[in-house]
């Protein structure tokens, strides 16, 4: 059992294919692929379309601290995960189903495939100036901050994102990024309402001409790099803290 959503407000896993053309599928081919999902996970059966066109698969939303798995098929991409994931065995289980499915009835080739990503995120709800909160948190004694910030100045963006190439070739990558939600009319008007922080550790590959085509091992691979990447690096250097100087100040 993983123990990252006892250390933040919420945990989810994202995964994402990105392709290089848009999908097309039928109304019949995306209804039967939704058909396929729901018969493996039979709480999946909430069908909505979004403004962009897409069109999300998901679960009802039941007892609090359930998970919640949910695909999205959009025209450039094919997202799946789970809300409140327990372990990497549920998040498996799931991509098995989808990558198994999905390139029978979204008509996918290699040829298409441009990245592939996973994302482990952890939402921290706070009440207050969130790009103040991370500057003093994670960079009060980083020089740069200290040398460019001016004499009484208040921070109004604050959003650390670094990346890291893997392997030699660069092909996978791994990112850090912390996304703040303050406007400047909270700053201003010193009133502000509670909203979230979320922190980002996402392990990225670029498909290349060498890609055999299996996604499933693809995806346990990513999977394996993100939650060590998550674990052993984003945890306890950037979600803790924060965790932590947000119970401060409460």
């Amino acid at each position: 059992m993983w123990a990252f959503k006892t250390m933040c407000d919420e945990f989810f896993v994202t995964s994402r294919l990105n392709f290089k053309l848009e999908l097309n599928p039928s109304r019949e081919t995306l209804l039967h692929f939704c058909e396929q999902i729901r018969k493996a996970f039979p709480r999946m059966s909430r069908l909505r379309r979004r403004q962009s066109g897409g069109v999300v698969l998901d679960e009802e939303d039941g007892a609090e601290d359930a998970a919640r798995r949910y695909v999205r098929v959009e025209p450039m991409s094919l997202r799946f995960g789970i809300f409140g994931a327990d372990d990497r065995l549920s998040l498996e289980r799931l991509a098995g189903v989808v990558l198994t499915q999905a390139p029978f009835h979204l008509s996918l080739s290699d040829l298409d495939y441009d990245q592939f990503e996973v994302i482990f995120g952890f939402d921290l709800e706070y009440r207050g100036n969130h790009d103040e909160l991370v500057a003093e948190t994670l960079l009060s004694d980083h020089p740069l901050v200290a040398g460019v910030t001016p004499p009484g100045a208040r921070t109004i963006d604050c959003q650390p994102f670094m990346g890291f190439a893997l392997d030699e070739d660069c092909t996978t990558q791994a990112f850090m990024d912390v996304k703040s939600r303050t406007s400047t009319f909270e700053v201003r008007s010193n009133e502000y309402e509670p909203n979230i922080i979320t922190i980002y550790a996402t392990v990225r590959r670029y498909m290349t001409s060498r890609f055999a085509g299996d996604l499933i091992k693809l995806h346990h691979e990513l999977l394996l790099a993100a939650e060590k990447f998550a674990g052993q690096r984003v945890l306890p250097h950037v979600v803790q803290p924060l965790a932590a100087a947000i119970a401060s100040r409460r």
